[in-house]
């Protein structure tokens, strides 16, 4: 079994993404990556891991999101 990251009763790191630009007019791949990070409209907030792959997903689409943490 895998060891989980988190210690028990400590909270795991999060980020907020924001989608501030749609995706449309832009390459296939970067609107693949916003329904990925779960995105779905404009103004749209979701809150997500701070893991590598979701930095490097966000890192991919940084011109059309907003990051805070």
């Amino acid at each position: 079994m895998a060891k989980k990251t988190a210690a028990k009763g400590a909270a795991a790191k999060r980020v907020k993404v924001t989608l501030l630009r749609s995706p449309i007019g832009f390459n296939k791949t970067q609107a693949l990556t916003v329904e990925g990070l779960g995105l779905r409209r404009i103004r749209h907030t979701v809150e997500l891991p701070d893991t590598p792959e979701t930095r490097g997903m966000i890192h991919k689409v940084r011109h059309l999101v907003r990051v805070s943490d």
